[in-house]
């Protein structure tokens, strides 16, 4: 990419290398300076990212992960990145480095290359990973337009559809053009810088945590920066400091070996559906909270920590009225402060047949999948015992292994408990020194203070690097919030991808002190 040329920014460069000689920390690059270069460059990024985009990342899919991995080691490896392969029982992570002196600090960068799988037919377009522009038209429909229309005019409201534009190569992307633009401004950071990369993100990272317990010291760091994820539905700048962990629950309850006659054998052959209701039923109460015994003990919301969450500007009226709800459940007084409570999700439920499929059966099994969202105060194999013991208390064997004959012939009640933890939750101080650095960055950005998020109520794998390596955490939102990421149509808006490359350029030209 070539310079910005014009007078006040080489002079503004002759100062940036002056200090860098000096082995001074440079000063961040003026507001309007990073708007201009992002403004200026923007062409030039779409076109690495429609790159970026045409390749397939479904990690379900290792030989397609590896081809990502080679197009991203020759991407940061053109951008002064030394990059090396961190092994896994899965795919690679990907490490990048630039390391500029031992005695300055060193900044952790997570960031996600790996998508959600994609059903082609579901898709307004041919191909899901062959990226289309597109612009609103008429009954608030996105229509197609050519990739041509770019060299004459750019309209921020235009949007780039393709599987991860936002969740996650928008985000890679705009990193990488960050650094090549703040490489071509002359800024030397004050600080040495890692990004690690994730590749099997979508899938729950099951290898991440051991990896990063394998290289502690590699991946060593003092504090850690996610770009990833929309901002707050006010569309206003915004810092994350935590997001709640996660551990799925699979429940099965057991009828006969075989679906029977429900006309033979109704009020004779107990319905393991009714078993899974009875069960299920028993979790929560009318009102959304959940009934079982201490599942939400040590999680208080202090005068501090409530001032912090009723900063946050939702509209909760138009929350509800968007779903379609008249009422919210009553766990907590505002949305905010729900999210800092461990949830219990029921994600889907199977037994038997339904609509054209359906059949006059007593079925064999019925399945239940839960998911728990985890806070900090909340340890996950604690949730799990509660859980299991709500469920023996009201009346069932509980086992970890589908029921042998003679479990069958001595347990009326049976239901098989089996759960997959992916990891915790993690929240870092907000005036910890990678929550000034972004907050820094969107002051300088915006001239005003972000919105302050302690706890997201996504998940993403971040503890195991916040508890591994003892750093810090803020989360920089960069995409537009109706991206439909993980469904079909992911999209990002233009003008968001822009604006993405400059909120980068301005974290990334803090200071980490």
């Amino acid at each position: 990419m070539k310079t910005v040329q014009h007078a006040m920014l080489a002079a503004l460069l002759a100062l940036v290398a002056l200090g860098a000689s000096c082995g001074l920390s440079a000063e961040p690059l003026p507001a309007n300076t990073i708007r201009s270069m992002a403004e200026a460059h923007k062409r030039e990024a779409i076109a690495l990212y429609r790159e970026f985009l045409s390749l397939p990342n479904d990690a379900n899919y290792p030989d397609d992960i590896m081809a990502m991995v080679e197009w991203m080691e020759d991407a940061f490896g053109q951008r002064g990145f030394r990059t090396q392969r961190i092994d896994t029982d899965g795919s690679p992570l990907v490490l990048a480095e630039r390391h500029r002196d031992d005695a300055l600090p060193t900044v952790l960068v997570y960031l996600q290359s790996d998508g959600q799988p994609v059903d082609p037919s579901a898709w307004f377009q041919e191909d899901p990973y062959t990226p289309v522009l597109k612009a609103r038209g008429e009954n608030n429909i996105f229509e197609r337009i050519p990739w041509e229309s770019l060299d004459t005019n750019f309209d921020p409201e235009w949007r780039i559809f393709a599987r991860s534009a936002s969740d996650s190569k928008g985000p890679m992307t705009q990193f990488l053009v960050a650094m090549e633009l703040l490489d071509d401004a002359g800024f030397e950071p004050g600080y040495n810088l890692k990004v690690i990369i994730d590749t099997e993100e979508e899938m729950g990272s099951p290898n991440l945590p051991q990896a990063v317990l394998e290289n502690r010291e590699l991946l060593s760091a003092d504090l850690l920066l996610i770009f990833d994820g929309p901002p707050h539905p006010s569309n206003k700048p915004t810092v994350g400091f935590g997001a709640r962990g996660i551990v799925t629950v699979t429940l099965t309850t057991y009828g006969p070996k075989v679906p029977q006659h429900s006309g033979h054998y109704g009020n004779f052959v107990p319905n393991p559906a009714f078993h899974m209701s009875r069960i299920l039923s028993s979790m929560k109460s009318a009102d959304g909270r959940v009934t079982i015994d201490g599942f939400y003990d040590g999680v208080s919301i202090d005068d501090a920590t409530r001032e912090v969450l009723e900063a946050v500007p939702d509209d909760e009226t138009q929350i509800l009225a968007d779903m379609g709800l008249i009422q919210s459940d009553n766990v907590a007084d505002s949305l905010q402060e729900a999210i800092q409570y461990p949830s219990l999700n029921i994600r889907g439920m199977s037994s038997g047949w339904v609509g054209k499929e359906s059949r006059t059966i007593v079925p064999a099994t019925a399945t239940a999948e839960i998911d728990i969202r985890l806070v900090k105060e909340s340890d996950y194999r604690y949730l799990l015992d509660l859980v299991r013991t709500h469920i023996a208390d009201i009346g069932y064997h509980v086992i970890d292994h589908p029921p042998s004959d003679e479990e069958r012939l001595n347990h009326a009640n049976i239901v098989t408990f089996t759960f997959n933890h992916n990891y915790n939750a993690y929240r870092s101080d907000m005036d910890a020194p990678a929550g000034m650095m972004a907050r820094r960055g969107m002051r300088h950005l915006y001239g005003e203070e972000p919105i302050l998020i302690r706890t997201s109520g996504g998940s993403v794998p971040i503890s195991p690097f916040v508890e591994t390596l003892d750093v810090p955490a803020a989360k920089v939102p960069t995409v537009n919030i109706d991206n439909n990421q993980h469904s079909p149509n992911e999209n990002i808006r233009l003008g968001s991808f822009v604006e993405g490359i400059a909120i980068l350029m301005s974290v990334l030209s803090q200071s980490p002190r």
